[in-house]
């Protein structure tokens, strides 16, 4: 497994190899290595991200028969608290001298001649969520074996993603639908078999809100793929989303909108949806190609600890730091090869 998320940074994709990724760039931590010794350049950042790493496990595949970045994801504080406070109004820091204070926004994390991490850009996140099939210790591990799992930066959504040939709309009817799932096809985390007779592979995915947290803005499904020459791609697909926004000429859908009151460090759920649904089929498969797909949850915009911490302590928000973003969930992936 993969830790996808945690304080200091979230480490899906960057918009510097995911250009055409408008979501990309969050919490992104690029300013050099762990301890600032070296400063961060360009060419290093294609090790640095799990959607990287799964287009390179695609090519290694070629290469050598196997897919050493076959890997499930999970979120995770990385704090040295013993506390879960991943929420941002409940965020107490990596340590004890990153706890809440009037200060530690404003005193750099670290620091360096080759950079500095500012403390306004710690990250309350992450969780990891698991697909078990009992609450035991040998369920939760067989789980995390099989790579059932996903991520959030600290939302207790609900989130199911599961590939096949034969979903259809009827199946994400059923409220009992994760049986349809495992039924006739598989969950995230797992292998998809070639199927001659099959134009197109379909994907059913369902996510619901944490019950005290924001609403649901969109669910995109991305997806890698290794052409003839060897080459890797990816693509983003908002495939479910709330209210009746339509994409425009550029493909793009339009911004859910923003609830945040800035004074007030709050939101509310007058945008967005409760639970977002739907069978989705990959309108540009090529069945001769390796591919892995994988669902990214969206909320709408809510506060980020900064904000929490400037109205608690009465403080001013650093020039530069961000107020609010749009907190996520992301799957394992479900892998597709020709050869399977």
């Amino acid at each position: 497994m993969y830790e996808i998320t945690q304080i200091k940074g979230d480490g899906e994709a960057h918009p510097f190899l995911s250009t055409e990724d408008e979501f990309a760039d969050y919490e992104t931590w690029d300013v050099g290595n762990l301890d600032l010794s070296e400063a961060k350049t360009n060419d290093m950042l294609a090790g640095e991200y799990a959607r990287e790493a799964l287009k390179s496990g695609l090519r290694l595949e070629k290469k050598f028969g196997t897919n050493p970045y076959k890997f499930g994801v999970v979120g995770s504080t990385d704090s040295h608290t013993s506390l879960s406070t991943a929420e941002e109004e409940n965020f107490f820091g990596k340590s004890a001298g990153a706890e809440p204070s009037t200060t530690r926004m404003h005193h750099p994390f670290m620091k360096s001649d080759k950079g500095v991490l500012e403390g306004y850009q710690l990250v309350a996140s992450g969780m990891a969520a698991v697909w078990a099939e009992e609450n035991t210790r040998e369920a939760i591990f067989d789980a995390m074996a099989r790579r059932e799992v996903y991520a959030t930066t600290g939302p207790r959504m609900m989130v199911r993603f599961f590939g096949g040939w034969d979903f259809n709309e009827n199946d994400i009817r059923s409220r009992p639908f994760a049986f349809t799932g495992y039924e006739k096809g598989v969950p995230m985390g797992g292998d998809m078999r070639a199927r001659k007779d099959a134009a197109a592979p379909t994907f059913m995915v369902y996510a619901v809100r944490d019950p005290i947290g924001a609403n649901l803005d969109r669910i995109q499904v991305v997806k890698g793929w290794m052409d003839a020459d060897g080459e890797t791609h990816e693509k983003v697909y908002d495939v479910v989303w709330a209210g009746d926004r339509q994409p425009g000429a550029d493909g793009k859908l339009p911004a859910i909108g923003n609830t945040v009151d800035i004074e007030a460090a709050t939101w509310t759920n007058s945008i967005g949806a409760a639970e977002l649904a739907t069978v989705w089929t990959d309108p540009d498969f090529d069945s001769s190609l390796s591919a892995f797909y994988y669902a990214r949850v969206l909320e709408i915009p809510t506060p980020r600890w900064v904000l929490y911490d400037a109205l608690r302590f009465g403080i001013e928000v650093p020039e530069g730091a961000e107020l609010f973003g749009q907190e996520r969930a992301y799957t394992s992936p479900i892998w597709y090869s020709p050869s399977k």
